[in-house]
């Protein structure tokens, strides 16, 4: 087998508060993927990635400084919800009804749900696809929702929505949910608890990774992706 070197570097921008952290995941397992396809032994002898550090809830102006394609590292705290609490929360905004938290300036992650190992915080923690969402999500950004977590792309509705009530859409690691839940300090139950492993969750995250897909510019890092490739 051919050994495959692979220096990675990526400069931060300018006044974007960073840090230089020796792994990423996305990127690793990237790697593993394509070097098993092609029977390729991995030395990897140079990774730098630059993350960016952010607080969440997310500030105004945070999200004015995300670009698409950017590495970051989230602390604070999150909500989860996928398909059943979601369905109930924009039934509930159709009612006139409020929703179980204030949802304003918050961050949903659309976690898959997973059993919680004892002396654990939670179980496997890795993102659910996105555009199951898609149908309810342009109503909860236009309530103040300004962060998402997911994986895969976006309807065209929700991308107009993320600009119009400039809000952030990032993508968290695929198969990667057991490393995902090593950044989870806390988690609780706060609503739908009937729903069972999709009721709504508030948990605490430090250093959570994920990538800027969506920006308020309009900017979408899947269809960047693929103009790389594209043949005229």
């Amino acid at each position: 087998m051919q050994p495959l070197f692979l220096p990675y570097l990526i400069t931060p921008r300018k006044n974007m508060l960073s840090e230089h952290c020796p792994l990423n995941y996305g990127l690793i397992i990237g790697i593993m993927v394509i070097a098993k396809t092609l029977s390729t032994e991995i030395l990897i002898y140079s990774i730098e990635i630059i993350m960016i550090k952010i607080a969440i809830p997310l500030t105004e102006a945070t999200i004015a400084g995300l670009k698409t394609g950017d590495s970051v590292l989230l602390s604070g705290s999150l909500y989860v919800a996928r398909d059943a609490a979601h369905k109930r929360m924009f039934e509930a905004l159709e009612r006139g009804e409020t929703l179980p938290f204030d949802i304003k300036g918050q961050t949903i992650y659309y976690m898959g749900p997973s059993p919680t190992p004892p002396g654990r915080v939670i179980g496997a923690a890795g993102p659910t696809t996105s555009a199951r969402m898609d149908p309810y999500t342009p109503r909860l950004l236009a309530e103040g929702l300004k962060g998402i977590i997911g994986k895969g792309t976006r309807s065209k509705e929700v991308r107009e929505a993320l600009k119009k009530h400039r809000a952030i859409y990032f993508a968290a690691i695929g198969g990667a949910g057991a490393l995902l839940s090593r950044t989870i300090m806390k988690s609780e139950v706060i609503a739908y608890e009937d729903l069972g492993p999709e009721a709504i969750l508030h948990i605490e995250v430090k250093d959570f990774p994920a990538t800027v897909i969506n920006d308020i510019h309009g900017g979408d890092l899947y269809e960047e992706g693929k103009k790389k490739y594209h043949r005229s």
